[in-house]
């Protein structure tokens, strides 16, 4: 058997050829292979890369321009990260000063401040269309919510990137406009307001307020009222920062939502497009 390489045998009785590789006293698999030569290749385009003096972002280029290497992109990554900075991390960060970087692919990078190397150190991150998740304990986790955004939110309207740089996940660079859902902050006079709306059959007005736990909890009062009423939409309820269940409910009680939810009628031609 050729350097670097070992079989595992699969279930059908053939052989899967596995690549690894000894690095600073690390023992790192490369991956699995159809054929012993492409795992031997891997083992060898390993050891390049760890005696090589090119940067993180040469071999990146490389990745990008299509050249063909046997060494998945991935575990290139965690070989540069241990030559560099001596560190063994599973995943494809490499370190930085003040923070690090979580290379998905030659063409997606994204920064994180050190303060969540840890976690994903040990949560490898997935992307399903524009959303980004790890899992956690059997459930999919968005990686936003270590933010606080809460999945409904829409980047641009509810949260904003400080620099533009949708890639850039430190958390200076995150600005949360709008917490709740159907809540969105305005300023009128200078002066914050909270606006309300709740979608049945389009956009109904709930009301204005001065705070936005106030407004957060009057949309979760029209969805009460509406489902009271009949309509059979799912609104979902906004869970309030820092408001114990008896104040919650005070609240609730208390605020004061439009006539339009309140006086609310469903129609047969509404009742036809729930």
């Amino acid at each position: 058997m050729k350097s670097g390489v070992y079989t595992t045998p699969k279930k059908d009785g053939s052989m899967l050829y596995r690549a690894s590789i000894t690095a600073k006293d690390k023992h790192i698999s490369l991956g699995s292979f159809a054929t012993e030569a492409l795992a031997h290749s891997a083992y060898l385009k390993a050891g390049e890369v760890l005696r090589s003096k090119k940067d993180l972002f040469t071999f990146v280029d490389e990745y990008k321009e299509g050249k063909k290497s046997p060494l998945p992109f991935e575990k290139a990554v965690v070989l540069l990260n241990l030559r560099d900075n001596g560190v063994y991390i599973k995943t494809p960060i490499y370190l930085e000063k003040r923070s690090f970087l979580y290379l998905y692919s030659p063409d997606l990078i994204y920064t994180f401040d050190n303060d969540d190397l840890f976690y994903y150190s040990n949560h490898k991150i997935m992307k399903r269309g524009s959303h980004l998740f790890v899992a956690d304990y059997g459930s999919q986790i968005n990686i936003l919510s270590r933010y606080g955004i809460k999945p409904h939110a829409v980047p641009g309207h509810d949260y904003l990137f400080v620099n533009g740089d949708g890639t850039d996940l430190r958390y200076t660079n995150i600005e949360i406009v709008n917490r709740y859902k159907g809540v969105r902050k305005q300023i009128v006079n200078g002066r914050e307001i909270f606006v309300v709306k709740i979608h049945v059959n389009g956009d109904i007005i709930v009301g204005k307020y001065n705070d936005e736990t106030t407004a957060a909890a009057a949309y979760n009062k029209a969805a009460i009222l509406l489902r009271r009423k009949g309509v059979k939409i799912d609104f979902g309820q906004n869970y309030l920062d820092g408001i114990s269940e008896i104040e919650y409910v005070a609240l609730l009680n208390k605020v004061r939502v439009s006539e339009s939810i309140r006086n609310y009628v469903i129609s047969d031609r509404k009742e036809e497009n729930q």
